[in-house]
């Protein structure tokens, strides 16, 4: 039963002994133990500030790339629109460049097919005048063989200059 009731001296040199260990405790591993722990907590606090710093970093990078791709999309929206309308005046101006180079081309073949009817006109009188030219001698050729009748012409013709 001793150890259920112990006597003073067991409860003395344990108080002592205790007391010593205390002592040695606080004198060199308490404050090595405190200063661990406290660095240990501000690592921790500092590993928690730096993880909340990243995460507002991450949000304003999130933001900020969002920002981006609204003025990247726009920007191609802009660069899209401006070449079709550069495509668009391209087609228009090619359109009005074929159309006065086809209406020059009308104008050039219509002078030359005026041109080719007035020479075909003008080969088909001189065809004409030579053939009359060539009936008439013919027929004057005819006429002229006998006298009698070459004496009868030049009445006639003169009658009508007479008369005119």
């Amino acid at each position: 039963m001793e150890l259920v009731t112990p006597e003073i001296g067991l409860v003395f040199w344990t108080t002592i002994s205790f007391l010593i260990l205390f002592f040695l405790l606080a004198r060199y591993a308490w404050k090595p133990i405190m200063g661990a722990i406290g660095e240990r907590e501000k690592s921790i606090e500092d590993a928690l500030l730096k993880a909340e710093a990243a995460k507002e970093e991450m949000t304003r990078l999130t933001g900020e790339n969002e920002a981006l791709l609204k003025q990247a999309r726009a920007e191609r929206d802009l660069i899209l629109k401006e070449a079709k309308q550069v495509k668009d005046q391209i087609i228009g101006e090619a359109k009005a460049a074929a159309q006065t180079e086809g209406n020059k081309i009308i104008e050039k073949a219509k002078v030359e097919i005026n041109n080719q009817k007035a020479i075909a006109l003008a080969d088909v009188k001189n065809q004409i005048a030579t053939l009359s030219i060539d009936i008439a001698e013919k027929i004057l050729r005819r006429q002229f063989e006998d006298q009698q009748k070459q004496d009868e012409l030049v009445t006639d013709l003169l009658k009508e200059v007479k008369l005119s």
